[in-house]
């Protein structure tokens, strides 16, 4: 037998406080969030916006919010993820834009889909801020301790018992954990618990989860070493400075006026190779003393030579911590060799020979629950009321886990109130494509967004992210009515500037003085201004000189208005294979349908139908290991409406 749980509602609310109430004597919140990262922050926030009675469990209140890692948010793909958590209503969009020390749009050079905005910014000054907007919101109580393991009752969450044996009562419980279940730091051949620099492991939650029913596994990451900015010899290094005009990324940001600081770059060489080459006898990672998986696009600086032997350098870039300190960020050489190596491979590297090394990169291992045991709502099949999000359910990154943790909270809420969950669709938004990949295909590295998992990336560019999203997060509630009023007023400007453009009709004589300006074949006959904005060479401004109307002002609504136009074709065939897609969508998958009584199915079909359980013959068709011939199988019995359940 494999049937899926079926919802309950107020019934299963009512359970769970009489279990608390009756057995615990406490005050029921409607929701507790283990960990104060980037996944915990923007749970705890999305759910007390919503007015539920929320708790955070820290075991540092002063960590909220830490940066452990580089410390910078967005990147490529990873940029789109926090425009959408913007869109729909959530926070880390304005902590970036509050902190940052520089902006930078990648992949400018490539088509819109793919640009992806970026910071870097001020890790001591991101902390405060988050913990001041944490401090500042009603309805989140914040509880200094740790949590020990989870508190079940016949499959039903109830809440959370602390170290010393005080417990909490909730209805729903969010676990974002990061690399703290277990967590194992590395140094060389030396290793000690901890989650994090200078921050102990998370030893008893792990145990409580597979008493649970869940399936636990192991990865690892790393960080690099930090040194400080007044040994580094900068007149040897190359300055990467910031966008003249940044694109921030909160719409609430109206412009950006902080002064930006620079970056620099610099690169290992044969003497650097050599010295890691000749200490891989040292790594933990070569040693075999790491069991965990490592993310493959962010590999340690031992695997990177390793793996590329015939490259003569990789690129090391230098990104500063803030703009009160010296300390700067080595991005491209996460590391866990011993500390005297660091040192030598550190001072190897042009521009660092001197550079006085202020902490040791490090690798730390950590248990992940695998993440084909959750609904898309991200609670656990296995425990009702239980959810999880981040580093928890096998991701990399402040991003894909701060996506998760808003998505958690916004559905923990309507867990609690009775409602349906808030599923983004792959055509909709990245976070739809995350947490799809994720509870569909499972992941056996730590899982990392790109651009290119995202078969609907033309219709998920940067430029359209409010016009997806923002309706989700009024209706949410998470959005006022002023702001979104607000931004339909510019949709709605320029939709009128698009329809003006593809009917007014301009002569040669106006035209072709630009298009021969700009090496653009003239035109013999009066041509319409959207013909002439879709060739290659010609931007809105172009246009504007031409028909000398006022037009539109303002980079965002320009932009716009010549991506709608210059893509038109290739974004209106995506639309429509989304919408074939969506037919297939629409084909519900009873529930509580037993997948081990259709015959035809293959074995390993069974199997892992059982343990997903996806709800839609198209959440079907993107799980790994299942064949055409098995989908076919199950669309025909499903079609002829065949009990199974």
């Amino acid at each position: 037998m494999c049937q899926g749980k079926r919802r309950e509602g107020s019934r299963w609310r009512k359970t769970v406080d009489t279990v608390c109430i009756m057995t615990r004597l406490m005050t029921v919140h409607d929701m507790i969030v283990v960990g104060g990262g980037h996944a915990g922050i923007e749970a705890a926030l999305a759910g007390a916006r919503l007015g539920a009675k929320v708790a955070l469990v820290t075991m540092e209140r002063k960590m909220i919010g830490h940066m452990s890692c580089n410390p910078a948010v967005g990147g490529l793909a990873k940029g789109h993820l926090v425009l959408e958590i913007d869109g729909l209503g959530g926070q880390i969009g304005r902590l970036a834009d509050a902190t940052a020390i520089q902006y930078r749009m990648l992949n400018v050079g490539k088509g819109p889909a793919v640009w992806s905005p970026r910071t870097q910014n001020d890790r001591m000054a991101y902390q405060a801020e988050a913990q001041r907007v944490i401090d500042q919101t009603a309805n989140v109580e914040i509880v200094e301790a740790e949590a020990d393991e989870i508190v079940v009752d016949s499959s039903r969450i109830v809440g959370v018992r602390l170290t010393g044996g005080q417990e909490l009562c909730g209805r729903t419980v969010i676990l974002t954990t990061g690399t703290f279940l277990e967590g194992l730091i590395h140094i060389g051949l030396e290793s000690r618990g901890g989650g994090r620099w200078d921050e102990k492991e998370a030893a008893g939650i792990s145990g409580s989860l597979r008493r649970a029913g869940l399936l636990l596994g192991r990865f690892k990451t790393g960080t690099s070493p930090r040194i400080s900015g007044r040994t580094v010899d900068f007149g040897r290094l190359k300055i990467q400075l910031g966008d003249e005009s940044p694109f921030p990324f909160s719409f609430r940001t109206v412009r950006v006026t902080a002064e930006q600081l620079p970056c620099y770059i610099t690169a290992t060489n044969e003497r650097t190779h050599a010295i890691i080459a000749g200490n891989l006898d040292r790594s933990p990672l070569y040693t075999g003393k790491i069991r965990g998986i490592g993310p493959r696009y962010c590999p340690s600086i031992e695997d990177k030579i390793h793996r590329f032997k015939d490259r003569p350098g990789h690129l090391v870039f230098l990104e500063p911590e803030g703009r009160t300190t010296d300390e700067y960020y080595i991005n491209g050489l996460s590391t866990s060799l011993p500390v005297e190596v660091q040192k030598e491979m550190v001072h190897s590297i042009e521009g660092l020979q001197e550079a006085v090394v202020l902490r040791p990169g490090y690798a730390v291992e950590y248990d992940f629950v695998y993440p084909t045991q959750l609904e898309h709502s991200l609670e656990t099949k296995a425990v009702d009321g239980l959810f999880l999000a981040g580093q928890i359910n096998g991701t990399s990154g402040y991003e894909e886990a701060a996506a998760q943790g808003f998505m958690a909270g916004v559905n923990a809420v309507m867990k609690v109130r009775g409602e349906e969950p808030l599923i983004l669709k792959r055509s909709e938004a990245y976070l739809g494509v995350l947490i799809d990949d994720l509870v569909l295909k499972g992941t056996e590295e730590p899982y990392r967004m790109f651009t290119s998992l995202a078969e609907h990336r033309l219709l998920l560019r940067i430029d359209n992210v409010l016009e997806r999203l923002m309706p989700y997060g009024r209706r949410l509630g998470l959005i006022s009515e002023a702001e979104f009023q607000e931004q339909q007023k510019k949709w709605q400007t320029v939709d009128a500037e698009i329809s003006r453009l593809g009917r007014t009709r301009l002569a040669p004589a106006k035209i072709n003085p630009v298009l021969v300006e700009l090496g653009e074949t003239p035109v013999t006959e009066s041509v319409l201004l959207e013909t002439v904005l879709k060739r290659p060479k010609v931007r809105y401004e172009d246009v504007q000189r031409m028909d000398g109307a006022a037009g539109l002002s303002g980079r965002e609504l320009r932009q716009k208005v010549e991506i709608r136009i210059k893509y038109e074709g290739y974004i209106r065939r995506d639309e429509e294979l989304a919408r074939r897609l969506m037919e297939m969508e629409e084909k519900r998958i009873p529930p509580g349908f037993d997948f081990t009584l259709v015959p035809g199915l293959s074995n390993e079909a069974k199997t892992k139908l059982c343990r997903v359980r996806p709800r839609t013959l198209a959440q079907v068709s993107r799980m790994s290991g299942i064949t055409p011939s098995d989908l076919v199988v199950l669309f025909y019995h499903i079609e002829k409406g065949r009990d199974y359940a």
